[in-house]
C-alpha cells in the first residue's frame, strides 16, 4: 500500500485539533513523503518533523490577518505540483469541515491535477470530548447543529440563523462564535430558548485550555469576552455532563 503515495499528487490532509498524537496514520505516512508542505495556523507544529525533506511552507490566517489570501494557496499548491513535486496541504482539525479543503479540491479537479483527501479529526468534537461532554446523550439530545459564530461579510447575506437553530437541534455547537457569543446568546433567548440553557465555552489541546461553564443569562448580563479559538457547546448535554462530573467527585 506504500506505494500508492509514490506518485506526483496533492494530498489535503486534516491534522487534527492540535495534540500532535491525534492525526491520522495516513496523514502521517503522506507527510513523510512531501516535497513541499503548506501549512496552517492552529496545525501541532511538530508534525513538520515528520516532512524532514520538505519545504514548509506558513500559509495560516488569523482573524484579520492573512498570510496569502486563499487563491494565492491554490496558485501555490498548482505550481509545486507542476513541478513534479509531492504537495500536501495541511489543514487544522478536518479540511472540509469548516476548513477550506473542498475550495481547494475544485480548483485542482478543474485542472485534472491529481489529488487525495485525507480527513482530519476535528475540534468541533474533539475538544467537548476533552472535557467529557458528549454531543449526543440517550434521553437528553437526540440532533446536533453546527455552526460559524462569524461569517465573511462578502458572502452578501447571513446563512446562520440562529433563531431558527434555538428550536431545530438539542445541542448547538459554535465555532469561531468568541466575538459573537453574546449576540449569538440573545438572538437564542429572543427565540425561545431557557435563560438556564447551560453553555459550555472550550479550548483544548491548545495553550492555554479554557473550561468555561454558563447560562445563556449568564453570558448576556456579563457580556463575557474571550479569545479565539474556542468551541461554544449549549444545550443540556453539557448539564448532564456537569452533573456526573460533580456526583462523581463528590462520591469520591
Amino acid at each position: 500500500m506504500l506505494g500508492e503515495y509514490m506518485s506526483n499528487k496533492v494530498y489535503i490532509v486534516g491534522a487534527g485539533p492540535g495534540d500532535p498524537e491525534l492525526i491520522t496514520l495516513k496523514g502521517l505516512k503522506v507527510l513523510s513523503r512531501a516535497d513541499v508542505v503548506l501549512y496552517d495556523r492552529l496545525i501541532p507544529t511538530e508534525l513538520l518533523k515528520y516532512a524532514r525533506r520538505a519545504e514548509h511552507i506558513y500559509v495560516g490566517k488569523s482573524p484579520g490577518k492573512h498570510t496569502f489570501s486563499q487563491q494565492e494557496i491554490i496558485k501555490m499548491m498548482i505550481e509545486y505540483y507542476e513541478k513534479g513535486l509531492n504537495v500536501v496541504r495541511l489543514h487544522g482539525g478536518d479540511p472540509f469541515l469548516y476548513g477550506r479543503g473542498f475550495e481547494e479540491v475544485i480548483e485542482l479537479r478543474k485542472r485534472g491535477i491529481r489529488y487525495e483527501v485525507i480527513p482530519g479529526i476535528s475540534s468541533i468534537y474533539a475538544v467537548p470530548e476533552r472535557f467529557e461532554i458528549p454531543l449526543v446523550l440517550r434521553g437528553v439530545a437526540s440532533s446536533i447543529g453546527i455552526a460559524t459564530g462569524t461569517e465573511d461579510p462578502h458572502k452578501g447575506r447571513k446563512f446562520v440563523d440562529f433563531k431558527k437553530l434555538a428550536r431545530a437541534v438539542d445541542t448547538l455547537v459554535i465555532v469561531m462564535g468568541s466575538r459573537n457569543i453574546v449576540n449569538i446568546a440573545k438572538e437564542l433567548v429572543e427565540a425561545g430558548l431557557s435563560e438556564d440553557t447551560p453553555v459550555a465555552i472550550l479550548r483544548a489541546y491548545l495553550e492555554p485550555e479554557i473550561k468555561i461553564f454558563k447560562t445563556l443569562r449568564e453570558l448576556i448580563n456579563d457580556e463575557i469576552k474571550i479569545e479565539s479559538p474556542v468551541i461554544i457547546v449549549i444545550g443540556d448535554v453539557v448539564k448532564k455532563s456537569l452533573e456526573w462530573y460533580e456526583s462523581h467527585i463528590t462520591k469520591v
